[in-house]
């Protein structure tokens, strides 16, 4: 009995049916489509199994699967090797078609070009699409074709080409659902998948503050930043939706949504920032990387309480306000001159929103070592921070309810640090 031929498309950081332009793209396809996701195994294993973002992803993928099951299909959903589960897929379906959004990041895209090759050595043919990003890799350039390393310069560039296309094209994918192909996969639970439900959840996220996001982002206590750094490290919301309405609503939050996009674009010409500074003159810093001091940063127990709130807010949520992200990271790499790596890596293990090239972007700029980054010299007061942004301490004591009990003495002076900091910096820039 010969196989229905059929399109199969990839889901990966792009967890929506609506503005999908992968999605829409395989629509169009002559054949009935497959929709697909594959919990990769290599990722996957180095992973908590109460992680948050499994669960997540189980749970944005469940709402899709819903919506598919109303209209007679359903989503496939796959866990192992991701070259095996391919392998399996053409086996099991005469597969015609494969589209899928690109991914920017270095294992995705060893991991793509890797089936890819499997797919032409099927004869199958497979479309990518850029989703996740207004303009992607080389599409913002300088004149003579070399990348931004400066923000500044790329974001005049960024809205200037915005401008020439605004509002940018959204793909209405429901008037082409009756192109899924008919099915009834069983839906695995997460525990099926190896994991099981955290107490940490990704909360929905929220618009009503943006017209003035300008003046309150700044403020922890007021709890008015959006919230969608998850949603759009998974694709739970559209990229190009959102710019349009940030570019009508607030000019500050959409300067956000380039920051963004430049990391991103960092990171893919600059590889070398995952593991290594952007500016290699300062490879000869000598840190101090004190593992006591650096058990205290984690547990928020430095006796400065910005600091600690931010890391204990970190820790019981998966989500750390921005303004504190910016304290809670200086205070590492200049106070106590532990390796922003140290800090970048455990970010990546509590972050709801983690994301690798913001990760690594904000890191090496509160470090100084990154592109257009904050210079050595500039070390944060988490004192005058703190008495800037959460002047009565309302913040600082939804998260260190001991804080009126007479908290702990800093671990570290202020003047001390920052001296010796830049002493340290100074004497390891490379000439």
């Amino acid at each position: 009995m010969s196989k229905q031929e059929v399109t199969l498309f990839w889901f990966r950081r792009d967890l929506r049916l609506e503005d999908n332009v992968g999605l829409f793209q395989a629509l169009e396809s002559k054949y009935l489509v497959i929709p697909l996701f594959i919990f990769d195994d290599s990722i996957l294993d180095s992973l908590p199994k109460n992680d948050a973002r499994v669960g997540f992803i189980h749970e944005s993928l469940s709402k899709i699967n819903q919506k598919l099951l109303e209209m007679g299909s359903s989503l496939l959903v796959k866990k192992g090797n991701t070259q095996e589960v391919w392998q399996a897929l053409l086996q099991e379906f005469d597969v015609k078609e494969v589209f899928f959004n690109k991914d920017y990041e270095p294992y995705a895209i060893q991991r793509d070009l890797a089936i890819c090759e499997l797919l032409e050595a099927n004869k199958t043919a497979h479309l990518s699409f850029k989703d996740q990003v207004i303009f992607e890799e080389k599409e913002i350039t300088k004149a003579d074709g070399l990348p931004y390393t400066v923000y500044t310069p790329y974001k005049n560039k960024w809205l200037e080409k915005y401008k020439l296309i605004a509002p940018v094209p959204e793909y209405n994918t429901e008037d082409k659902f009756s192109n899924f192909y008919k099915s009834n996969f069983i839906f695995p639970t997460l525990e099926e998948i190896g994991f099981k439900e955290s107490p940490i959840k990704v909360i929905p996220h929220n618009l009503k503050n943006v017209s003035n996001y300008h003046e309150t982002r700044d403020f922890p206590a007021l709890d008015s930043t959006t919230h969608l750094s998850p949603h759009l490290r998974f694709g739970t919301v559209s990229i190009r939706k959102l710019v349009n309405w940030a570019a009508r609503k607030n000019q500050v939050f959409l300067s956000e949504l380039i920051w963004r996009e430049f990391f991103m674009q960092i990171l893919f010409h600059f590889p070398k920032v995952v593991t290594h500074n952007f500016k290699s003159a300062y490879d000869g810093i000598q840190w101090r990387n004190d593992e006591e001091d650096f058990k205290r940063w984690c547990s928020g127990t430095t006796g400065y309480p910005m600091v600690d709130a931010g890391m204990r807010e970190l820790n019981e949520t998966g989500y750390m306000h921005n303004r504190v992200r910016m304290v809670v990271a200086s205070f590492l790499c200049k106070h106590l001159l532990i390796n922003w790596q140290w800090g970048e890596a455990y970010f990546a293990e509590k972050l709801l929103d983690y994301e690798l090239s913001a990760n690594v972007g904000n890191w090496q700029w509160a470090a100084g070592t990154g592109c257009d980054a904050a210079p050595y010299f500039r070390v944060f007061n988490p004192e005058i921070q703190l008495q800037k942004f959460d002047e009565k301490g309302i913040y600082i004591r939804k998260w260190i309810p001991e804080f009126d009990l007479g908290y702990r003495q800093p671990m570290v002076e202020h003047a001390f640090a920052r001296d010796r900091a830049i002493a340290t910096y100074k004497a390891g820039i490379l000439k």
